[in-house]
């Protein structure tokens, strides 16, 4: 009996070992990137300082009604004057990089029609130097949703070619400002996102769809985001061209575009499923990357939207050659995908282009453990969905996370207190990168992981309602506080053999 006992008792202890899997910085390579990512609206504020210009966001976030709490990127984390202070907070973490977007209408506050503004090139020079002074490697986002007022009062920005342009001026400037000192730069953050939510739920602005999508004064659901899309993905091109033609070789960085990527999982194991989930991402990764690396749009895509669906000319597809270096992938959630051609579906959730509804629940039973925001869910298997995805659709090429990370939903009565034990959070982020270590033992090309994000911020339509940061925030007093999960990821990046929701303890930079 003894004998038996102490076989059942090291099977028991080798379960344990197995499902309490620790994570450590060595399992990565040392080139490997790890850091944290802001936005330029979700942080600055400072919204009318050293002659910036009006964003479509300000502009926006000031319309009554638009915004969960009613509140702006005013002053957001007041980080165009306290930017010193937030790159302490990542000297404290460990992190070798630092993903930032640049703000269009604080460089260019009319676009080309208008001035360089050179306050708006020494902040960005500041905070570059200051970075790479505390050794962390700037990850530049040239446009991450805000874009000058002007160019939508102009010719409506992104449903107009004339944005093109614009687009390769502003990425030029950006080039010659910066470039000496940013190896890696990225297009657009999750174009393919911005375009539904603009353009075909109107929840974003300029606020513009058609029924059943949404409610907006006007708009076409069926045509306007797939307008945009197109200019985005040909202003892409174009700043790429600029880049290899003129600045690449003697500045030595790389170039990419960063997707919002979801994982698609059917809901029933029958066809209509698998080939719904298939065709969800089609109409969402495929949607830009598949122009960029083949030259067209996926087929499925031009068989269900046909004139709809912009083509392009021989001299465009000659520009897309330029491709990416890299792709940037934003990975927070995946989703069960219902087939809705040969299937009924309800309005909610229903994406009627791609002819699918989305769920996060099965027979009873939710995917993953629900966050802040609705209708995502942590399921950290997705990760690894997506990456073995890419990989195999676009040969392998260079991959970096360039965003996951977990919401808290908020209210103003709450404190520091009842954010900063955030167990959720931190065993979040272990499990994500727990199968993104999994796919790149499998062969897959991931060169970097950033957390969304270094501190809470002006979380777009919710405004300060959800908190992302593994540093809390307070908003009247703008004091910052280390959260779990900051404690967490510093002992990690410093070495620290660590399982999830052990390890973090305070470190002795904090």
């Amino acid at each position: 009996m003894g004998s038996i006992h102490g076989l059942l008792f090291i099977l028991s202890l080798q379960f344990f070992v197995s499902n309490v899997y620790c994570l450590h910085r060595s399992q990565f390579n040392p080139s490997f990137l790890f850091g944290v990512g802001t936005s330029s609206y979700q942080i600055e504020g400072a919204y009318l300082e050293d002659n910036k210009g009006l964003s479509n966001w300000d502009v926006f976030a000031h319309t009554q009604g638009k915004i969960k709490d009613g509140c702006n990127g005013d002053i957001a984390d007041d980080h165009y004057h306290r930017y010193l202070e937030d790159i302490e907070l990542m000297t404290k973490l460990g992190v070798n990089s630092y993903r930032f977007s640049t703000s269009w209408s604080r460089i260019l506050p009319k676009g080309r029609f208008g001035d360089v503004n050179m306050r708006g090139i020494s902040f960005y020079n500041k905070v570059i130097d200051a970075i790479l002074a505390k050794g962390i490697e700037p990850f530049v986002t040239i446009n991450h949703f805000d874009i000058p007022q002007e160019l939508l009062d102009r010719y409506g920005a992104w449903l107009s070619a004339e944005i093109r342009k614009d687009f390769g001026y502003f990425a030029e400037v950006c080039f010659k400002a910066f470039g000496g000192r940013v190896k890696y730069w990225t297009t657009f953050n999750e174009p393919n996102l911005v375009t539904k939510f603009s353009y075909m739920s109107g929840k974003y602005p300029p606020g513009r769809c058609s029924s059943p999508f949404g409610n907006c004064t006007s708009g076409n659901s069926s045509l306007e985001p797939y307008i945009a899309a197109h200019n985005m993905i040909l202003s892409h091109a174009t700043a790429v061209d600029i880049y290899r033609k003129h600045y690449q070789e003697k500045q030595g960085g790389t170039i990419g575009i960063v997707i919002a990527a979801k994982w698609y999982e059917p809901l029933r194991n029958i066809t209509a499923d698998i080939l719904a989930a298939k065709r969800a991402m089609d109409f969402d990764h495929h949607w830009f990357l598949d122009p960029i690396f083949f030259g067209d749009y996926p087929s499925v895509m031009r068989q269900i939207l046909g004139p709809n669906l912009p083509t392009f000319t021989s001299e465009e597809k000659n520009l897309l050659k330029a491709k990416l270096d890299f792709i940037g992938i934003n990975q927070y959630t995946t989703t069960y995908t219902k087939d809705c051609i040969h299937s009924s579906c309800t309005i909610d959730n229903y994406d009627g282009n791609a002819l699918v509804f989305t769920t996060g629940e099965r027979n009873g039973n939710l995917i993953g453990t629900p966050t802040g925001l609705n209708n995502y869910y942590a399921v950290p298997w997705g990760i690894e969905k997506v990456v073995m995805h890419m990989k195999e659709r676009y040969n392998n090429t260079p991959m970096y996370i360039a965003e996951n990370g977990y919401s808290q939903a908020s209210n103003s009565s709450m404190t520091a207190a009842d954010f900063v034990n955030d167990i959720e959070r931190t065993n979040f982020i272990h499990d994500y990168l727990t199968y993104l270590n999994s796919a790149i033992r499998k062969g897959a090309d991931v060169r970097g992981y950033f957390v969304w994000t270094l501190i809470d911020n002006f979380e777009w339509l919710f405004g300060y309602t959800l908190r992302f940061g593994l540093h809390h925030v307070d908003f009247k007093t703008q004091e910052r506080t280390p959260r779990m999960s900051a404690k967490w990821y510093s002992n990690f990046l410093k070495g620290s053999k660590i399982a999830k929701g052990v390890g973090s303890e305070m470190s002795s930079e904090y």
